[in-house]
């Protein structure tokens, strides 16, 4: 991850669940899958082998994990959730009219609202970076992933609780 990377606003609830998870894939989990590895391979060939190959990609998995997680606490910002004063920003819940509906979701990374029904945006989507700093009220549009232009309307701006 280079030193640009998007810096990412955490509570600290979830900064302590995320380490907790790294702390455990980095030493139990490598262990466990290099355990399991390790008895697969010994059953002979590994040409045939579905629990050897099934093992390994989990390790791929887990190892995808461990390096998402050591970058998204490198470059986490924790503390509150940013006082909302009616501007988009990240770790804002946001209410907002997208393509004619109403959706209330929460601007950031999915791992603050881990514990939340709360749909997230990262601040890096189409959505997110259409909508970043702007105000209760603005309207302005975005291009989505299929080309589509989507009229959005930013309706309210709410401090993120935890819920």
């Amino acid at each position: 991850m280079s030193e640009d990377a998007p810096v990412t606003f955490l509570t600290q609830e979830a900064y302590d669940r995320l380490t907790a998870e790294l702390e455990e894939l980095s030493t139990t989990g490598r262990e466990d899958i290099a355990k399991r590895i390790e008895a697969a391979r010994e059953e002979g060939d590994l040409k045939e082998n579905g629990g050897y190959h099934a093992a390994k990609d989990e390790q791929g998995k887990q190892e995808a994990r461990i390096r998402t997680l050591q970058g998204l606490l490198k470059h986490a910002v924790v503390g509150q959730a940013p006082e909302s004063n009616g501007i988009v920003e990240s770790g804002t819940v946001v209410t907002a009219i997208v393509a004619g509906g109403e959706e209330v979701f929460l601007l950031g990374s999915r791992e603050i609202a881990a514990d939340s029904d709360l749909d997230v945006y990262s601040e890096a989507s189409p959505l997110g970076t259409a909508i970043m700093g702007l105000k209760e009220g603005a309207k302005t549009s975005y291009t989505a992933p299929n080309g589509r232009d989507i009229a959005v309307e930013v309706v309210k701006v709410e401090t993120y609780s935890g819920q």
